[in-house]
Order: structure tokens, then C-alpha cells, then sequence
């Protein structure tokens, strides 16, 4: 066996910025001239359609920035608008689609694919990127606060297939993350909230400081004000992008996933309820079940259990979902069939991150499914008491 160890670099560049495409802000011609390119390189944007309609001169000014700076960059087409929403990662023909626009603008491997969208829309576009010529450089512009702050900024790209959430992907590095808060202003409220929780995800696995600091802004979170926003989005960023960096395994070659705290619950209640439920809200109940499982095992206190599941309601998310005791193929409760899948997308050792504390973390091998049932009879007890 002859044996030789390949390394390689990858540089994982995240920018803060607001109105990206008025043409006075340089940070997309600084960028694209990082490479320092022989000739120009062509640029192809896609955009979110729901953005498109909710900035309806976005189209205009994407066109107006390349005129502006076309000694730094050349427009290959105008820019392609495409539907978005965790549906269209169930459309294949979506992919192919994205192929053949990049085939038709005359992308190499040394243009940018740029796409601009919800969480959705980059998991689809980047993975129709980064399998064209083997890889073209994507450059991601995250437009929700779940995707600024959490899925938006990581290297994973995929759509759904066999009924199962990113069942096909890739793992490619984004030549770089633009968060321009710009576009959260035209959210619509739900959406404007979802990132919120993943920012009391991370803060929970990592940072004890910074749930601290959620807890001082529940009542402007709560609110959904615009700098309270940014502030959490940009942590809960610069969190995510740490652990990539530095966690060891940026690719998931091993079976730990702590960034998916919550998420075993959250993948399975979106798609039994037909994804009725957002990703956000799924891991708000995703999480309170791993919390008060957590209390019940003895891992988690229950004066800590009790006051994270106080924070995520308060900031406006519920705790339980009637989808939770659905019934699944095993006449089983069908959230435990999410463990199995979970168990296989990792490859075959069920890995789940619990939180002993706030700002450390735990994996297990196993769960009590007893006490899994257990803890979802309690959380629907917690919200019947609720007004």
C-alpha cells in the first residue's frame, strides 16, 4: 500500500455589510479581486424569487453594481430568479436547472456563482455550484436571520430526496459569506424570529456569555428590533464559523455534530408536518425536548432546564407541537423514527449532542426512547398550562 497524506487550506471569509449592491459599498469588488485574476471573471448571480418580490429594485441595482464595476467584474447573464422555500430542495429538476444556467453563461472554475436567498435557495444553488466543473467558487448571500447566523454561514450544501432532508450534498467552502442585515428588514415576522433560536442553540453549546446576553435582550428580541437582531446574528455567525474553523472536523468525517443540538427532533417534526413547522420553530421544540430529556436523566439541572425553556418562549417560539405524537410506520410515535435517521445520516453511531450546562456540551450514544415520550407528554402538559 503506498500511502501519502494530502493536506489542504481553505479559507472561510464571513462580511458584515448593509445595501451590498448600491454601487457606492466596494465590498463585492474587493472581493472578487482577492485572486488577483489574469482577466476578468464572470460573475452569474441567482436570487431567491420570494427576495426578488420583496425587493423588487434588488434585480435592477444587481445589474446597475456590475455596470458600475465592470472593470472588476463581468455579468455573465442577468441574474436568474428561482423559487425558494425548503420546497424547492424537493425538485431535482431545480438542480438541473441551475446546471444548465451556468452552462449557458460560459462558466469556468474561476468565475462565481453568487446566490442570494433564503437558507433554502443556498443549500440548492451552492450544491449545483460546487458539483459544475467539479466546483465553481460560490459566493453566498444570506437573506434570513436563520441563514445570516447559522445555515448560510456553514459549508454545507444538499437538497432533499427519499423523503429525508439533504439526503444529496456536498461539502464545499463558500468563497465567501456576505451577511448584508439590509435584507432582513423586509422579512416577514415569522422568518424575522427563526434565527433567534439558533443563536440560543450555539450560545448553549458554547458560549455561556452570550446566553447571558440573549436573556438582557429577550424583550427586544421578543420585538424582533432590528439592532438586537444584528447583534445575535452576528455572534451566533462568528460562533459557527469558530467551530468550523477550529472544531476538527469540518467535513463531518466523524459521527459529533454539536452545531446540531436540537436537530435529530427538528429534522423529523418538519417533515411530518409536511414542514407546516420552519426549521426554526422545529428546533425550538427539537431542543426543549432534548432539554427536559436532559432533566430527566439526571444530565441537566431543572432550575437550568427550566430557565432555557423560559428564554425560548419568551423571545416567541412554542415548546411542543401536536405533530410530536403522530403516529410513524412502527405505530410508534413517528419523532422516533427521526433517531434512526439520524443514526444512518451519521453513518451508522447515533451521535447526539445534550448540554450538561450552559456553554458545554456532551454526546451520547444512546437515548431512552421511554423517556424521550416521556419528555413530549411533559412539554404538552407545559404549553396546555399556558395561556
Amino acid at each position: 500500500m503506498l500511502e501519502k497524506t494530502i493536506r489542504l487550506e481553505h479559507t472561510h471569509r464571513i462580511l458584515f455589510t448593509r445595501e451590498v449592491f448600491v454601487a457606492r459599498n466596494n465590498t463585492i469588488r474587493d472581493l472578487v479581486r482577492l485572486d488577483n485574476p489574469h482577466k476578468l471573471p464572470r460573475v452569474l448571480v441567482f436570487v431567491d424569487e420570494a427576495v426578488a418580490d420583496a425587493n423588487r429594485g434588488l434585480i435592477d441595482d444587481i445589474v446597475a453594481y456590475g455596470e458600475a464595476h465592470a472593470d472588476a467584474f463581468t455579468l455573465a447573464d442577468t441574474p436568474v430568479v428561482i423559487p425558494g422555500g425548503e420546497s424547492c430542495k424537493n425538485d431535482l429538476r431545480l438542480v438541473e436547472c441551475c446546471w444548465d444556467a451556468v452552462n449557458e453563461a460560459g462558466l469556468d472554475r474561476h468565475s462565481y456563482v453568487f446566490v442570494i436567498g433564503g437558507g433554502a435557495v443556498l443549500d440548492l444553488v451552492c450544491f449545483a455550484a460546487s458539483t459544475a466543473h467539479r466546483g465553481i467558487r460560490h459566493v453566498r448571500f444570506p437573506t434570513t436571520t436563520l441563514s445570516q447566523g447559522d445555515g448560510g454561514v456553514g459549508v454545507k450544501n444538499g437538497v432533499n430526496c427519499f423523503g429525508k432532508k439533504n439526503w444529496v450534498g456536498s461539502f464545499a467552502v463558500p468563497f465567501a459569506v456576505v451577511n448584508d442585515f439590509a435584507f432582513l428588514e423586509s422579512l416577514p415576522q415569522r422568518e424575522r424570529r427563526n434565527g433567534i433560536i439558533e443563536a440560543i442553540k450555539v450560545a448553549l453549546i458554547r458560549d455561556g456569555a452570550f446566553f447571558g446576553q440573549i436573556e438582557d435582550m429577550a424583550g427586544d428580541l421578543a420585538a424582533l428590533k432590528q439592532e438586537a437582531l444584528e447583534k445575535v446574528i452576528q455572534r451566533s455567525a462568528e460562533l459557527h464559523v469558530e467551530h468550523i474553523a477550529t472544531g476538527g472536523d469540518p467535513f463531518e468525517l466523524g459521527s459529533a455534530r454539536p452545531l446540531d443540538f436540537g436537530h435529530w427532533a427538528a429534522h423529523k417534526l418538519e417533515q411530518i408536518s409536511k414542514f407546516a413547522v420552519s426549521h426554526g420553530e422545529a428546533v425550538a421544540i427539537g431542543m426543549a425536548v432534548d432539554l427536559v430529556y436532559s432533566r430527566m436523566t439526571g444530565i441537566l439541572d431543572a432550575e437550568t432546564c427550566e430557565r432555557v425553556l423560559q428564554l425560548i418562549e419568551r423571545v416567541g417560539f412554542a415548546t411542543y407541537s401536536p405533530h410530536l405524537f403522530e403516529n410513524g410506520r412502527s405505530g410508534e410515535p413517528a419523532i422516533l423514527e427521526g433517531l434512526e435517521e439520524f443514526r444512518e445520516h451519521l453513518g451508522g453511531e447515533l451521535t447526539v449532542t445534550l448540554v450538561p450546562k450552559i456553554g458545554e456540551k456532551i454526546e451520547v450514544h444512546e437515548m431512552n426512547r421511554v423517556k424521550i415520550l416521556n419528555a413530549l407528554v411533559e412539554l404538552k402538559k407545559r404549553r396546555e398550562a399556558r395561556p
